[in-house]
């Protein structure tokens, strides 16, 4: 064979492997997508951080639960509260599940899924407070209806002047700003801050949901729920994944939330780490 003849032989052995291995690359599966998903880190038993840096919570389960219902890989993100709808919006990640409730003012600048919890808020004192049995003894108030506003409102007497706790940025801080306009109010950047102040008695109560005074009494000890349970009107409707403005993502959210819905899932997350079903019908 001439030496043409051999080289000719070479390249066309070189051919058929190079088209080997594209048919082979051909048929492999393409990598799935990657959801990026944005959480606190700061709201136990919602969403916390380990010592070592690992984010747990019952919305860190539910959001990989939902990511693989879809098909997408999950990749969850913490981010300080103040910054994570701003966060969003500018395009950071994909979603927030950061016990982000659905409010009509929040809906003016993204949008959200399906509600897949619903905790109401609680005003938590110290022990022995005189406060645990001044505020309206009733199990709970719909702010949505006339008799809820009116414990609100009893609610706010007992409170008048008095220093008040809570999250900044957030729904309770609203329903505080509106409904308890005579209470002088302390902002945190967490919970746990303003727990550690109402624990210290730099502060005569605080609100935030109930679920995470609960964890929070569990831990500390040193903090009791006091008065009704408050849900509806201010408080919106649940909590809900937020995605940017026209996303078709809620809508895909909001199907793999009625699946773990429908099959329990989000109900067994919810008795694991809150000790009961937060999940909404």
């Amino acid at each position: 064979m001439s030496r043409f003849a051999l080289i000719a032989a070479g390249l066309s052995i070189v051919a058929i492997a190079a088209a080997g291995a594209a048919s082979f690359a051909s048929q492999q599966p393409e990598p799935a997508p990657v959801l990026r998903i944005a959480t606190e880190g700061a709201f136990a038993p919602w969403n916390a951080t380990t010592a070592d840096g690992r984010l747990v919570g019952f919305e860190v389960d539910l959001a990989r639960d939902l990511c693989r219902r879809m098909r997408v890989r999950c990749a969850i993100v913490a981010q300080d509260w103040t910054g994570i709808l701003p966060g969003l919006q500018q395009g950071q990640y994909d979603a927030v599940m950061a016990g982000v409730t659905a409010t009509t003012e929040r809906a003016a600048v993204v949008d959200f899924s399906a509600a897949y919890a619903a905790d109401p808020a609680v005003f938590a004192v110290r022990p022995g407070s005189d406060l645990a049995g001044a505020l309206p003894d009733v199990e709970r108030a719909d702010l949505s209806t006339p008799a809820g506003q009116r414990i609100a409102s009893s609610a706010a007497h007992v409170l008048d002047g008095k220093v008040i706790a809570v999250q900044a940025s957030t729904i309770h801080a609203h329903m505080l700003e509106t409904l308890f306009p005579r209470v002088r109010l302390r902002f945190y950047e967490t919970v746990d801050a303003a727990a550690l102040d109402l624990s210290a008695g730099r502060v005569d109560a605080m609100l935030t949901a109930r679920t995470s005074v609960e964890a929070l009494r569990a831990v500390r000890g040193d903090l009791i729920p006091a008065g009704p349970a408050f849900n509806g009107g201010l408080l919106g409707g649940g909590v809900a994944v937020a995605v940017r403005k026209g996303d078709q993502l809620s809508a895909r959210l909001s199907q793999a939330i009625a699946s773990a819905t429908e099959d329990g899932t989000t109900s067994r997350l919810s008795a694991c780490w809150f000790g009961a079903d937060l999940s909404v019908r």
